[in-house]
């Protein structure tokens, strides 16, 4: 299925996220439904490909939905050594003051990193989120900017964030399209603390129970999380994301006028993609789709693939016309990086284009020595 072609001066296009797609066709797509909502978005995982949308880049409160980048930044310092997760973390007076949804921490006393998460995740508490970004960042604001640090290397280019937890502020907002950014980057890049958290229905704490408020965990077994949000000025809002055989769905469903419009309306949008959209897989995660020519490297190639399954969504009856060509960035300098685009693939459908979805480097290709990159900077003069 795999053909490889050089593609020159691609660079720049290469630099998004790896399962975002540079190009997409709205071609032959069923309509997409009609929802009480203010925003919503729908996306294939496997592909990031966009199934159905309304107001996707309009900027919008986020609510508890921003608890999704203090999650992400919470479980980058678990992997990085900087928090572990039987820390004792002394809770605050400003934590423990902290309004709305709360896991009723106690003050001053210590609780565990692993408490605190399920308090943020399950119960959404503002008091639990608050103490995590002290603990990572050392106050609120300065994790604040760590969060808008990373939502610029995310590609979330419509965010801006002012507090941990979602509490409203005139600077502070996003969109439903950087959501799904930010909702596919904390699955793909920590898929054990999603599948350890993100389905938990009920936490109880300080002889408190608190059931999750994503009441899809209840409705549908295919949905294993994500995270609702709600202020007077967002409405009702819910990121969720179901699993079904090989394909993953991610929803996103902003601004609707109560808890039960939310989850309907997030379930109607799921089912949507799963009933009018079949799914192929071109690609198995770590499969080579080619060997790409490096120079000036250790090696003079390097082996290209995607780092999750590669599953393209097109509309029912038509899986069987999928066609896809590998297409490297040429030329291709060391080093490389394990995780680098290094090219695309190019799907048509019918002949027709349908969508270019960067490939990564599954290795490392280091600098060459002295003598091979000088062979390679004379070949480069006549190729």
């Amino acid at each position: 299925m795999s053909i490889l072609r050089s593609l020159r001066g691609c660079a720049a296009g290469l630099v998004l996220l790896a399962g975002i797609p540079l190009f997409a066709s709205a071609q032959q797509l069923p309509p997409s439904p009609a929802l009480a909502a203010k925003s919503w978005l729908l996306i294939e995982f496997g592909s990031g490909q966009t199934l159905a949308s309304q107001a996707a880049d309009e900027r919008l409160e986020p609510a508890s939905l921003t608890k999704l980048m203090s999650a992400y930044l919470t479980f980058s310092a678990l992997k990085q050594g900087a928090l572990k997760r039987d820390q004792a973390v002394q809770v605050s007076e400003k934590a423990w003051r902290a309004p709305g949804s709360r896991m009723f921490l106690p003050l001053g006393k210590p609780v565990a990193v692993e408490d605190l998460i399920k308090g943020m995740i399950v119960q959404s508490g503002n008091d639990a989120t608050t103490a995590l970004a002290e603990a990572i960042g050392g106050s609120e604001e300065a994790f604040a900017k760590m969060m808008n640090r990373e939502a610029q290397r995310l590609g979330m280019k419509s965010s801006s964030f002012r507090n941990a937890t979602g509490l409203p502020d005139p600077q502070h907002f996003t969109t439903a399209r950087d959501l799904a950014t930010l909702a596919m980057a904390l699955i793909r890049d920590f898929p054990d603390d999603y599948a350890r958290y993100y389905s938990i229905k009920e936490f109880r704490y300080n002889n408190i129970s608190q059931p999750n408020r994503n009441r899809l965990l209840w409705m549908d077994p295919s949905v294993d999380g994500m995270k609702t949000g709600h202020t007077d000025a967002a409405g009702y809002c819910l990121i969720a994301s179901a699993k079904r055989g090989p394909r993953r769905l991610l929803s996103v469903v902003l601004g609707t006028e109560s808890d039960t419009v939310r989850a309907q309306e997030s379930l109607k949008l799921l089912n949507f993609g799963f009933q009018n959209f079949d799914a192929v897989r071109l690609y198995a995660k770590n499969q080579p789709v080619s060997q790409v020519r490096v120079w000036k490297g250790a090696d003079s190639t390097v082996a290209a693939g995607f780092a999750n399954d590669f599953i393209l969504a097109v509309p029912k009856g038509l899986a069987g016309r999928v066609k896809a060509e590998m297409v490297s960035q040429q030329p291709l300098l060391a080093p490389v990086a394990a995780g680098q685009p290094v090219g695309i693939v190019r799907a048509t459908v019918d002949g027709k284009p349908w969508g270019d979805y960067p490939v990564l480097a599954l290795t490392a290709v280091p600098t060459g020595g002295f003598f091979g990159r000088l062979i390679d900077t004379v070949r480069l003069w006549f190729n």
